[in-house]
């Protein structure tokens, strides 16, 4: 279901599902925190390797059985947030590359990423209201950070289906792209200090104050970025 390729600094971890088009049953939310949570790279790429498909979200079957298991519908939930928040608080910067349909609890899964990339080919849908059912109040508040409520309330509610042109205009995507879009943008994160990326990922989500601002002068990656700069070379980070 998930495997796991190192390539430098940049490791991809891939969904392969191709029998239910990746759809995940708590089982599978759950290999996928553990997958993330072991993951020791400067830069992960969330992908796929089913064709037409990122991912269908949560697996249906397993969500029809809830109906008549109310004692099960908290360990659903549970595992979906373990894998989603895992994501999103992974060890390294995340970047998903969609390159097709990403639909249900996938999206949120892609927006906990720290960017995304769509592909050509790529369908994004939100559609609980169609099972008559709601979607977790995290997720809705990390896509409406996104996307802003009015753009949330029309895929939320109207169960829209958007290709990735629209998720990009609407900022539910940061670009349209390929593989080597994703390995160039993850390679550039990658030749940064890592201490400064962690710092601005904690800045970017409102964690970090002005005292670890301060603090970085003192830092080796300052020394070492600002004797390359100098020197008129690349830093070599470690």
């Amino acid at each position: 279901m998930i495997s796991l390729a190192q390539s430098g600094p940049v490791v991809t971890l891939t969904l392969d599902k191709p029998a239910t088009r990746n759809a995940l049953r708590i089982a599978d939310w759950h290999a996928l925190a553990d997958a993330v949570a072991g993951v020791e790279a400067r830069v992960i790429i969330l992908r796929s390797a089913v064709p037409g498909s990122f991912s269908a979200g949560a697996d249906i079957a397993e969500m029809a059985a809830l109906a008549a298991d109310p004692a099960a519908r908290p360990a659903f939930r549970q595992a979906m947030r373990r894998a989603i928040d895992g994501l999103a608080n992974a060890p390294a910067p995340v970047i998903a590359l969609i390159e097709g349909g990403c639909f249900g609890a996938a999206v949120a899964l892609a927006a906990a990423a720290d960017v995304r990339i769509a592909g050509p080919e790529a369908r994004f849908a939100i559609t609980p209201a169609r099972l008559g059912i709601g979607y977790p109040a995290a997720d809705v508040a990390r896509i409406g950070a996104l996307i802003g409520p009015g753009q949330l309330s029309r895929l939320l509610l109207g169960a829209a289906s958007i290709d990735g042109a629209e998720a990009a205009r609407i900022g539910l995507a940061e670009m349209i792209g390929g593989e080597a879009d994703a390995m160039t943008l993850g390679e550039a994160i990658a030749a940064n200090g890592p201490g400064a990326v962690a710092l601005l990922r904690r800045t970017i989500r409102g964690e970090a104050g002005d005292g670890e601002f301060d603090a970085a002068f003192d830092g080796p990656e300052f020394a070492e970025g600002l004797a390359a700069f100098r020197e008129k070379r690349k830093p070599r980070f470690t």
